[in-house]
């Protein structure tokens, strides 16, 4: 078999992975469910983060919801979210992560789908304005995750060929893999060892601070699973 190529850029996925900001989104979207009056448990819009908002309504309420509430949903949740971003951190080690990969010789790109001015806070928290060689929003793709738009446009962006993924959910592992991309999963958006390494994951951790002396060089060079 033919040795992958080398991944030359890493695309870090934002919310979960780099932002401790997984169950903020799934309280702001449980109020919104609530405020429409659908009714849904916690625990299953937890299950959806890590999609963007115009997969999650369908994914969480089924499509009938998503085709009579979906665009008012998606306005109580930012409107149920914007208080929530004054409590919202960077996970422990993610600036370090980050300025890692840097040292390593890696392009480092953002590949959030989030709304932009979540993502130009996640940036400003993270102090990495100086690190980072592209950042993507939800205004730079027509799908999210796990569609691999957002991965293709942040590769593309930072002048990248080949690269690994780093991220939280399945929907991060399913779309590096739409792009012939390996997968790093943590666990900090709350999904386990056995999911993520059933998705396809090649690597499962706890959080960034696991993946200071992670052996890159290989991982650089590792095909996705599945």
């Amino acid at each position: 078999m033919a040795e992958a190529p080398r991944a030359d850029t890493v695309l870090l996925d934002v919310d979960g992975t780099l932002m401790d900001t997984t169950y903020h989104h799934a309280i702001a979207w449980h109020r919104a469910f609530r405020s429409c009056g659908v009714d849904v448990p916690i625990w299953r819009v937890h299950r959806a983060i890590g999609m963007g908002g115009d997969r999650l309504v369908a994914e969480v309420a089924g499509d009938d919801v998503e085709e009579r509430l979906g665009d008012e949903l998606r306005q109580v949740w930012e409107r149920e979210y914007e208080p929530l971003r004054a409590e919202v951190a960077p996970l422990p080690h993610a600036h370090d992560l980050i300025a890692r990969l840097k040292d390593t010789g890696f392009r480092v790109a953002l590949a959030s789908s989030g709304k932009p001015d979540h993502t130009r806070q996640a940036v400003s928290l993270l102090e990495a304005e100086d690190l980072l060689d592209a950042v993507t929003t939800a205004e730079d793709a027509q799908e999210s995750k796990p569609a691999a738009d957002i991965l293709q446009v942040a590769l593309r962006e930072a002048g990248g060929r080949h690269a690994i993924m780093v991220g939280d959910s399945p929907y991060d592992v399913e779309a590096a893999a739409r792009i012939g991309a390996p997968c790093v999963a943590v666990r900090t958006g709350g999904f386990g060892v056995d999911e993520l390494t059933g998705a396809g994951a090649v690597l499962v951790v706890d959080g960034p601070g696991d993946l200071l002396d992670a052996d890159w060089s290989t991982l650089a060079i590792s095909r996705p699973r599945g």
